[in-house]
């Protein structure tokens, strides 16, 4: 089985005349990110001491340090002066995993550096997290199976394993159309059933119904305009989108690192359900921190369409 292509957002960032920062909310991270920029790696080797064995946020942290354009060279710094270092090295490990990705070094440079680390560091699942991110766009399915196990085994509840979990399962058979029967459903049901009730992943069924949308447009099965599809107002597809913004009332948690994330995704499905003054309650949460995902799908300018639901949902909210 050849390795899908990752998801269709290349044209729409070319659109695109805003960047989204996927530090979100969390400026500790920002003042680090932009230390390190500078050459200082000291910013970033305080921020992961702080962050700990909490693991949603480690990850987070860490990925978005990766990508800063100078993470490579910044990290052999840190790690020529602080050689026993595992989060040198896990900054090293994640920065060569996006260069990978961005065809800018070879993709074995990275898994090696992350096996390394986890061999190193055998109860972190974040280099674990690394190649799951590296082999959702370059691996077999069977790597991306065997590696979310590896991570779950590690920390159940990891949240962008599951995303990228969700988001590989909803390229399997585009050609099985609008089935309610999908496997990426019944993972995302079985990952929210298993998870402790004020776990963000409640969210996850939203997700795998925002990525298998992203799958049918992409091959021509449904609408390119996601409120056009009729995607989201099926009985099935109101009684996820119920049942997540039920959850979102009762348990919403302002210190997820990743909220923001699934707050995107919840505001796109209400907009597109026609739930105005709902999504509105999401967008006046959200603010301006907007995620290409999913508003990009299939392949549109994500501002652009952020703002138009917001102004919409606002208006009549």
């Amino acid at each position: 089985m050849s390795p899908p292509p990752p998801p269709p957002l290349g044209r729409a960032r070319k659109r695109a005349h805003h960047t989204f920062d996927p530090a979100l909310d969390d400026t500790e991270l920002v003042s680090a990110r932009a230390a390190l920029a500078q050459g200082r790696w000291t910013a970033a080797r305080a921020l992961l001491a702080t962050t700990g064995d909490d693991w949603d946020r480690r990850a987070h942290r860490v990925t978005v340090l990766a990508q800063a354009p100078a993470a490579v060279p910044w990290a052999r710094d840190w790690q020529v002066a602080e050689p026993d270092s595992p989060a040198a090295a896990l900054l090293l490990a994640l920065a060569r995993v996006h260069r990978a990705l961005a065809g800018k070094e070879r993709p074995e440079r990275a898994r090696e550096a992350c096996r390394a680390l986890a061999a190193a560091e055998p109860e972190d699942p974040t280099p674990w997290f690394g190649l799951l991110l590296l082999e959702r766009t370059l691996g077999t399915e069977e790597d991306v199976v065997r590696l979310f196990d590896e991570v779950r085994l590690r920390h159940r509840d990891h949240h962008h394993a599951h995303h990228l979990m969700v988001a590989r399962l909803a390229e399997r058979r585009a050609e099985a159309g609008q089935d309610p029967l999908h496997e990426v459903y019944d993972f995302a049901n079985w990952a929210a059933e298993q998870a402790p009730a004020d776990s963000p992943l409640a969210i996850l069924p939203v997700v795998a119904h925002a990525e298998r949308y992203r799958v049918l447009a992409a091959a021509g099965q449904e609408p390119a305009d996601p409120v056009a599809s009729g995607h989201w107002v099926g009985r099935r597809a109101r009684q996820v989108m119920k049942a997540a913004f039920d959850w979102w009332l009762e348990w919403e948690h302002d210190d997820h690192p990743r909220r923001l994330v699934d707050l995107n995704f919840l505001a796109h499905a209400k907009f597109c359900e026609g739930r105005g003054a709902e999504a509105a309650a999401l967008f006046h949460r959200i603010g301006e921190h907007a995620t290409p995902a999913p508003w990009s799908y299939p392949d549109r300018d994500p501002y652009r369409a952020f703002h138009a639901a917001r102004e919409s949902a606002l208006g009549a909210g």
